[in-house]
């Protein structure tokens, strides 16, 4: 019996064709069977056409390794002189996809040698949009908490976060984002050269202290970075339990202290 396809004109086979494109066919099937298991483990025609390190067909050539996203962050940051540098070499870094989706980076605010050096965890909403870390709702609390102890960004605060591009839908960072922004991190602080760090929320106390659980280190003076540290409740957790703000005002009497002298 002839088949039926044997009597379609051209422009009909190749509507069927392109249907069949459409539901997702790639590949045509052969009247036989293939045993995939066992096929060698690389395609004899790949290895014919790739070309060899002399320039001619027959040898594969070998995946260029990708370059270590920390160890890259390591070098630009260790090769940065000043804080101008330093922000010129993470905008020009590129081993972290959230920069692919933030609308601005966002580095510091602030005035930088002081005494206080605040560290967020990552840009909000706000902050990709002015390109300034805790402009928000989070920012404008930070604002008042700083102002009740006689401290502000205009005057004697310097603030960054530890990532300076926001994370999609304003989820936590991942492990390995932490982990290759924590070398400018560093460079960061010992560049803006603060007496003491004030670290807010579980991705700071990571960051620095690489350790997480802010319910249990807040409050408490610890060291990191080669620095006095101080965890605090970040302002945007506060704003979402509003009942811990009794020990985020002991947290800053304990900061205040700590600037006077008196711990």
């Amino acid at each position: 019996m002839e088949s039926a396809l044997e009597h379609l004109d051209h422009y009909t086979a190749r509507a069927l064709l392109d249907w069949q494109v459409e539901l997702g066919a790639t590949d045509a099937i052969g009247d036989v069977p293939v045993d995939r298991y066992g096929l060698p483990d690389e395609a004899p025609w790949l290895a014919k056409s790739l070309p060899s390190a002399s320039g001619q067909p027959g040898a594969a050539v070998a995946p260029t390794p990708k370059a270590d996203p920390v160890e890259a962050a390591r070098a630009a940051a260790k090769s940065a002189a000043s804080l101008d540098t330093l922000r010129a070499a993470m905008e020009a870094y590129e081993h972290c996809d959230l920069k692919k989706g933030a609308r601005k980076f966002v580095f510091s605010d602030g005035q930088p040698g002081s005494r206080v050096m605040i560290v967020g965890e990552a840009p909000g909403r706000e902050e990709d949009r002015e390109g300034r870390p805790f402009v928000g709702r989070a920012g404008q609390l930070l604002d008042r908490m700083l102002a009740a102890i006689g401290l502000s960004r205009a005057e004697n605060v310097y603030i960054t976060n530890v990532l300076p591009w926001r994370p999609p839908q304003n989820r936590d960072p991942k492990p390995d984002e932490i982990a290759m922004m924590k070398p400018f991190l560093e460079r960061h602080v010992a560049l803006a050269k603060p007496e003491m760090l004030v670290i807010m929320g579980n991705i700071s106390c990571d960051a620095v202290l690489g350790r997480r659980g802010i319910t249990r280190l807040r409050g408490t003076w610890t060291q990191g970075l080669n620095l006095p540290v101080l965890p605090m409740f970040h302002p945007a957790y506060l704003l979402r339990n509003p009942h811990l703000k009794r020990e985020a005002w002991a947290d800053l009497l304990e900061l205040k202290a700590k600037l006077d002298g008196l711990t």
